[in-house]
């Protein structure tokens, strides 16, 4: 095993973990989700439903709020849109733009995974005790704030 390798295992950086986490929220999510149902979508579906709201939301606004591109925004609207969670239509603000909403199905999505987060957080916030985890939250925030 290469040092790096060793040290990624017993002393990973930010990087490392933040992806550990990432993959493991994900992945209890996901399975959560397909024992409700939602077993048509993937982790990468979530750069969208992350940020979907009832009310609609432009393609651009969740670029931005994700930091992803918004070709790639597009290519998983396409994709949800085919499955059926969302719609796009026009924005009463400016008819040439789209906005993004959740069709039922969509909506039933969010509150499953609404329900399946704050299950999760619970877990955490017990596993860190509540101020710990509070806290845990605002500092990588404050991290993510920062980059």
């Amino acid at each position: 095993m290469s040092s790096r390798s060793a040290r990624n295992r017993q002393h990973a950086d930010i990087g490392v973990l933040a992806a550990r986490l990432l993959f493991s929220v994900q992945e209890q999510l996901y399975a959560r989700l397909a024992e409700q149902g939602f077993d048509d979508l993937h982790p990468r579906h979530g750069v969208v439903l992350a940020y979907l709201d009832p009310a609609g939301i432009r393609a651009t606004e969740i670029a931005e709020l994700s930091g992803r591109h918004k070709q790639v925004i597009g290519t998983v609207v396409d994709e949800l849109e085919a499955l059926g969670y969302v719609q796009r239509r026009p924005d009463p603000a400016d008819r040439r733009a789209k906005l993004i909403h959740p069709t039922e199905r969509g909506l039933a999505q969010m509150r499953a995974a609404d329900a399946v987060m704050a299950a999760i957080e619970r877990r955490y916030a017990r596993r860190l005790g509540g101020t710990g985890y509070a806290g845990f939250k605002r500092d990588l925030a404050a991290l993510i704030g920062s980059a």
